[in-house]
């Protein structure tokens, strides 16, 4: 089932996804509330008449994992001084981040541009407390895909990352949530970054250091994960950091991360000057 999050009877709602027509399932609480008892739904309507919006709670946490490829690490050591991390480097992101497909991201005025990062991401379906890694895709509703696009001026001036990965509307996610039983194995998946249509990052889950099972294991030995909580698994190499010349995303240009059997997710750049001020505040 693929699946998305959009504005229905005035709530946001989350919908099964088929030849271009969405069934509304239920109200998005409602539906991480009911575990793996889907709800009946309603009538099919246009996806593209819809208002879309992240297919995740107003209260999701975002576990993002940094340095999870060894090419990634590679290319950042240089910068950051940082080795391939022998546990698992996880930091938050704010759900207020969270954008759709096509919806416009801007650039901080104090930044020379954001940097590209394309990531498999995982949408927990049911609790998760210190569950093993052997059996931790029992606890995954599905996969998407995810952009964490940096402010990297601002998160390399300190050791904490924070400021610099929750840059206003700098998370894209979706084009839709594929669930687990469509995917199953997530490893090799392959992922895709194209700036402008030119190709910038190309590699495949296979290649994480550490993978879907351990990644909710660590973290769930911790922190108790819900149903719409996200993990997204890190970036391979080919960041805008790591060239050089170094190069990121300015206003006008177009960023696409594409995961297999996922889809593409869309993003254009703009001025913050370019979005209206309820988009931002």
């Amino acid at each position: 089932m693929r699946l998305v999050g959009f504005r229905h009877r005035g709530e946001r709602w989350i919908g099964a996804v088929a030849a271009g027509r969405v069934r509304p399932l239920a109200p998005v609480d409602d539906f991480y509330a009911a575990g793996e008892a889907l709800p009946a739904g309603g009538e099919p309507v246009d996806l593209a008449g819809v208002e879309q919006v992240p297919p995740v709670p107003l209260t999701a946490r975002i576990f993002c994992v940094g340095i999870n490829y060894r090419a990634h690490a590679d290319e950042a050591k240089p910068i950051t001084g940082l080795d391939a991390p022998e546990l698992p480097t996880v930091f938050g992101r704010w759900p207020s981040t969270l954008v759709v497909d096509g919806a416009p991201v801007p650039v901080p005025p104090a930044e020379a541009g954001l940097d590209w990062e394309v990531e498999l991401a995982v949408v927990i379906g049911r609790r998760a407390w210190a569950v093993a890694a052997a059996d931790a895709l029992d606890h995954v509703l599905g996969y998407t895909a995810f952009n964490d696009l940096s402010a990297r001026r601002k998160q390399l001036e300190t050791s904490q990352w924070t400021l610099g990965k929750n840059a206003d509307r700098s998370g894209p996610i979706g084009p839709v949530v594929v669930t687990r039983d469509e995917i199953g194995d997530p490893a090799g998946l392959a992922l895709e970054t194209r700036v402008n249509g030119e190709v910038v990052q190309r590699a495949d889950t296979g290649q994480l250091i550490h993978g879907v099972g351990r990644l909710i294991e660590y973290i769930s030995d911790t922190v108790t994960l819900r149903p719409g909580d996200v993990i997204a698994t890190g970036t391979p190499g080919g960041v805008g950091l790591g060239r050089s010349p170094q190069r990121y995303l300015l206003p006008g240009d177009v960023v696409e991360v594409e995961v297999e059997r996922i889809g593409t997710l869309r993003t254009p750049i703009v001025r913050r000057g370019d979005l209206p001020p309820e988009l931002l505040w």
